[in-house]
């Protein structure tokens, strides 16, 4: 996942192929599903959801960048006329902020912050004062492991290249903080 390789090893040969993908997974926040819900209740017991969310490894969920839970959908939001956001603006936003990683690491040999290794975590992603303090009392309360704490800091560089922020704020460590913490785990 992290090195952008997959090896194939068989008895009579080994073969090592390209392996850069973005992976979108999706899960029930519970074996009933109704965890969250504002119109059904769970019928699950702390043991079972604990049981349920442990079917994902610790290390295979640290190595997946945002965790966003969603609850369902109204008819008021499915009905709703307001206009979303144009596709161009979006584009626009993630085009500049694609060209302002480009021109970050045009010395460094990559092109993204997704990329980056501890060492380029240092130099570009270096949290004080206020943002230390912060992602401190995340990592101690979420318990994140150091990979999903290098993780929070390359989203947070992210969040603020979109904004178009030569620095990372306070703000960009606190949205990227979010993504970490799925109340389906922590809450129990």
């Amino acid at each position: 996942l992290e090195d952008g390789f997959v090896t194939v090893s068989r008895a009579a040969a080994t073969a090592t192929y390209p392996a850069r993908f973005l992976l979108v997974a999706a899960m029930n926040p519970c074996p009933c599903g109704n965890r969250g819900s504002r119109t059904k209740p769970c019928t699950c017991t702390a043991v079972q959801i604990k049981r349920y969310a442990g079917r994902i490894s610790g290390p295979l969920l640290d190595r997946i960048d945002l965790h966003i839970e969603m609850t369902e959908v109204g008819y008021r939001e499915i009905t709703e006329r307001r206009p979303a956001e144009p596709s161009e603006i979006v584009r626009a936003r993630v085009t500049a902020a694609r060209e302002l990683q480009r021109e970050r690491f045009k010395a460094e040999g990559i092109r993204t912050n997704s990329e980056m290794n501890g060492a380029l975590i240092r130099k570009f992603c270096n949290p004080t004062g206020e943002s230390e303090r912060l992602l401190r009392d995340a990592f101690r309360r979420l318990q994140l492991s150091a990979r999903a704490y290098q993780r929070v800091l390359k989203v947070a560089r992210t969040v603020a290249d979109l904004e178009g922020s030569p620095e990372i704020r306070p703000e960009h460590y606190a949205e990227a903080i979010q993504y970490r913490s799925m109340s389906m785990l922590s809450d129990l």
